[in-house]
C-alpha cells in the first residue's frame, strides 16, 4: 500500500525522456557543475560497469581510464544535474554488473560490440 503511494509522488520527479543504455555500452554523461556563481557543463565518457535501483532512485556506475588510473563516478539518473546521456558505443556482456574490469589493464579491457541485426548473406553465383 504505501509502496504505490510512494510511487504516484516520485512520478512527478522522474525524467520523461531517459536515454536507452545498459551495462557494458560506451557513453557521454554531461553533467551540469555549479562553480560559485558561474554554471558549466563537464562530460564524463567511459564504460557503464553497473546499474542498480529502480524508479527515482536509479543510479549508474561509469569508469574510465585517465593517466593510467581508473576512474569510477555513480550518476543517478534522475538528477537534474544530469543533463545527457549518449550512447557511443553498445557492448555484449553476459553480467550485469562488470567489477572485473577495474583488475583489468590495456586491451583486456576493450568489450565486444554488440550486433544490432544480421548482415545480408552473400549467396553464390551459378554461372
Amino acid at each position: 500500500m504505501t509502496s504505490r503511494i510512494i510511487e504516484k509522488v516520485e512520478q512527478a520527479y522522474i525524467k520523461k525522456d531517459r536515454p536507452e543504455f545498459s551495462v557494458g555500452d560506451t557513453v557521454s554523461v554531461s553533467v551540469r557543475i555549479v562553480e560559485g556563481q558561474k554554471e558549466r557543463t563537464q562530460v564524463f565518457s567511459g564504460t557503464v560497469i553497473s546499474r542498480k535501483g529502480k524508479g527515482l532512485n536509479e543510479m549508474f556506475t561509469v569508469r574510465r581510464i585517465v593517466n593510467n588510473e581508473g576512474v569510477e563516478r555513480i550518476f543517478p539518473l534522475n538528477s537534474p544535474q544530469v543533463l545527457a546521456v549518449k550512447v557511443l558505443r553498445s557492448g555484449h556482456v553476459r553480467r550485469a554488473k562488470l567489477y572485473y574490469l577495474r583488475d583489468r589493464i590495456g586491451k583486456s579491457v576493450r568489450l565486444r560490440d554488440k550486433q544490432r541485426g544480421l548482415a545480408p548473406k552473400k549467396t553464390a553465383k551459378a554461372d
